[in-house]
C-alpha cells in the first residue's frame, strides 16, 4: 500500500481503492490533501487501474474543508486562489479520467466533500450516510463543481433547496433525487461498491473512458455535437483488442476476457 499522511491507496485486481486518511477530523479536506488526492488519481491510472473506488476511513466519508487548520485560516487568505488552485484542479482531474469511479459515501459527506462524493460515475451511499452543502450556513457558496453536480443530475430546485437551507439530505432521499447511484446497508457499503468497481475493471476500459466523455457531452452540448462525438468514439472503441474479443466471445457464444486495452 502506497501512503500519505492525508491519502491511501491500493490496486486490487484491477480496482484502485483510494481512501481519505483523517479520520481524526472526520477526513476534512486541508489544501495538501486536496493536492494529494489529484495526484493520487493520476498515479492510480498510471500504475494500471481499471476502475478507482473513492470512500472515506472511518465514519465519515469527508467533511469538507478543514476550518481549523492553519493552513486554511478562511479570513486571512484570498478564498478565490484557493478555489482556483486546489479545489478546481480536483475536480477537473475527477472528469478527464479515463477510467471509471465509484464512491462509496460513509457517514458525511458536507461541503467539497459532497463534490468529492458526487465525482462518481456510480455513487453508492451507506444508509445512514447524509450529504450536507453547509457553505449558506458560514457565509460562503457552493464550491468545487458542487452547483454543476447536483444541478446536472437533480436539477435547479433541488440544487437550491439544498445550497440555499444548508440541510442534511438522507441517502434514501439522495437516491429519490437522482444524486445516488444505489443505497446500501452500513456494514455492506463497501462490499457492494467494490462489487461494483470489480465488475466496471473486468470491462473494455476504453470504451468506458469514452463513454464517460460522451456522457459529458450528452448533458452540456448539442444533439449535433453528441452526434458527431459519438462517431468518433465509435471509431476509436473499434479500434481496441477488446472491441475484436467481445466480437469474437459473442460469436464463439463464451464470456469475454477484456484485458483494457
Amino acid at each position: 500500500m502506497t501512503e500519505s499522511p492525508s491519502v491511501i491507496w491500493q490496486i486490487d485486481e484491477g480496482v484502485a481503492i483510494v481512501r481519505l486518511n483523517r479520520p481524526e477530523r472526520l477526513n476534512a479536506l486541508t489544501l495538501e490533501m486536496l493536492d494529494r488526492l489529484r495526484h493520487t488519481l493520476d498515479e492510480v491510472v498510471a500504475a494500471g487501474a481499471r476502475a478507482i473506488l473513492v470512500t472515506g476511513e472511518g465514519r465519515a466519508f469527508c467533511s469538507g474543508a478543514d476550518l481549523a487548520s492553519s493552513e486554511d485560516r478562511l479570513t486571512k487568505r484570498d478564498l478565490g486562489d484557493a478555489v482556483r488552485a486546489h479545489y478546481n484542479p480536483l475536480a477537473q482531474t475527477f472528469a478527464a479520467l479515463q477510467v471509471p469511479v465509484v464512491t462509496a459515501v460513509n457517514g458525511a459527506a458536507a461541503g467539497a466533500g459532497v463534490s468529492i462524493a458526487l465525482s462518481g460515475d456510480i455513487v453508492v451511499a451507506a444508509r445512514s450516510s447524509y450529504l450536507l452543502l453547509a457553505f449558506a450556513n458560514i457565509g460562503l457558496v457552493p464550491d468545487a463543481g458542487a452547483t454543476w453536480l447536483i444541478g446536472r443530475s437533480a436539477g435547479r430546485l433541488k440544487l437550491l433547496e439544498m445550497a440555499l437551507l444548508g440541510e442534511r439530505l438522507t441517502a434514501n432521499a439522495a437516491l429519490d433525487a437522482g444524486l445516488v447511484t444505489r443505497v446500501a446497508d452500513d456494514d455492506a457499503l463497501l462490499e457492494t461498491a467494490l462489487a461494483l468497481a470489480r465488475k466496471l475493471a473486468a470491462m473494455p476500459t476504453v470504451a468506458l473512458g469514452l463513454i464517460r466523455k460522451q456522457a459529458a457531452v450528452a448533458l452540456s452540448g448539442t444533439l449535433s455535437d453528441l452526434l458527431e462525438v459519438e462517431a468518433v468514439h465509435q471509431r476509436r472503441a473499434a479500434d481496441t483488442s477488446d472491441f475484436r474479443e467481445g466480437v469474437a466471445a459473442f460469436l464463439d457464444k463464451r464470456k469475454p476476457s477484456f484485458t483494457g486495452q
